[in-house]
This record gives C-alpha cells, structure tokens and sequence, in this order.
C-alpha cells in the first residue's frame, strides 16, 4: 500500500469514529460496556494457542453474524462523500454494517474495518451488545466469493474520543484482522456519545 492509500485510511477511520460519536441516540438505552478482563493486557496481540489462518484474496463481505449476541445483518460498502468524509449507513437501518469498500476486505490480509450504529432513535441498533463480547467469540463474515471467513475475538476496549488510538484500530496487520466499532463511552445530551467501542479478531477458519 501505498504512503497515499495509507494516509487515506487514516483520515478515514478518523471520520467513522467521529461520525459514531456524534451520533448517538437520545434514548435512555444503556448498552453493555466491556470490562477491563476483555481488554489487551498489552497491546494487540494473539490469544495464546489460538488458531491462525492463511489469509483469503479479496471479497467483498456481505453478511457479519455474531452468535453469541445474536447480530446476523447484511454489510453494506460505504464510500465516500463530496467532502471527502466516509459515508454512512442508513441511521433508520438498525440492521445493517457499513464497510469502506476501498479498504482490506474481511478474511484477506489486513485490518478489515467494520462499523455499526449501537443505537437510534427508535431503540438498539445492530451493534447495541457489541461491549458484552468476551474474549475467543466467533465473527462470521459471508463474501461475495461464497466463502465464510470465521473470526475469533482477541479484546474489546473502550476509548474515549480524546484519546482514540488511530494507529492500535486502524493500523496494518500481519494478518487477515477484524476490527468492528460502534460507539460507546460516556454519553453527553449535546454531543451523543462520547467514546468507541472496539472489537478486535483475527482469522481463524475458513467455511
């Protein structure tokens, strides 16, 4: 990749975290928040004994499912807009993920960047338990080419806006990765939510 692209998906995933940020919903909703157990002892690493698996040739993803917190909705590719700021899914769309179709598609080799509204006016959106993962949960994530590439959760963190680690999030990964983000935080009336939160997973089978 390119210095260019690189400081593309930089700038990019700045915009995604302010967006979700800033577009929390006015309801009294509390989503779950991760505890500091499912969080990097360090920084981004691998679970111990966990599975490692070759990554795919890029393919657009068209479904994530996450059992464990029932999540199964269609990705839909986000591009950009004439201010250059990434595009957003539908805020009436509760289930639906966005994914910056000129970025690492999931299960090829990369940082593959997902994101979902936690919630809208209308109650929980598709990422409202995103925070009560834990550790080892499975990401499945269905690409065009027909071929289902099956994540396992290394952590999941909470950061504040003032202090969101663009380089940890979105920085490039020596193997296939998956980082999904909603917000989280904090949540102020005037500006929505105040933080992200940040799933972290890796590629451990393909189907």
């Amino acid at each position: 990749m390119s210095q260019k692209a690189k400081g593309w998906l930089l700038v990019i995933a700045a915009l995604v975290g302010v967006w979700l940020i800033r577009n929390g919903s006015d309801t009294q909703l509390v989503p779950p928040g991760p505890t500091t157990a499912q969080g990097f002892a360090g920084g981004p690493e691998l679970q111990p004994g966990s599975p490692l698996a070759q990554p795919l040739r890029p393919s657009e993803p068209v479904r994530l499912r996450i059992p464990s917190i029932r999540v199964d909705a269609p990705v839909m590719r986000l591009g950009l807009g004439p201010d250059g700021s990434l595009d957003v899914p539908p805020a009436g769309n509760r289930n639906v993920v966005g994914w910056y179709r000129d970025g690492t598609p999931p299960g090829s080799l990369g940082s593959a960047i997902v994101a979902g509204h936690v919630d809208n006016a209308q109650g929980r959106s598709v990422f409202y338990d995103l925070g009560a993962l834990q550790k080892g949960s499975t990401v499945e994530v269905v690409r065009k080419d027909g071929r289902t590439a099956v994540f396992s959760l290394d952590a999941i963190e909470v950061y504040e806006n003032d202090d969101f680690p663009d380089e940890r999030v979105y920085g490039a990964s020596p193997y296939a990765s998956l980082r999904m983000i909603t917000c989280g935080g904090g949540f102020s009336e005037k500006t929505g939510y105040e933080g992200n939160v940040v799933a972290y997973a890796h590629l451990t089978d393909v189907r």
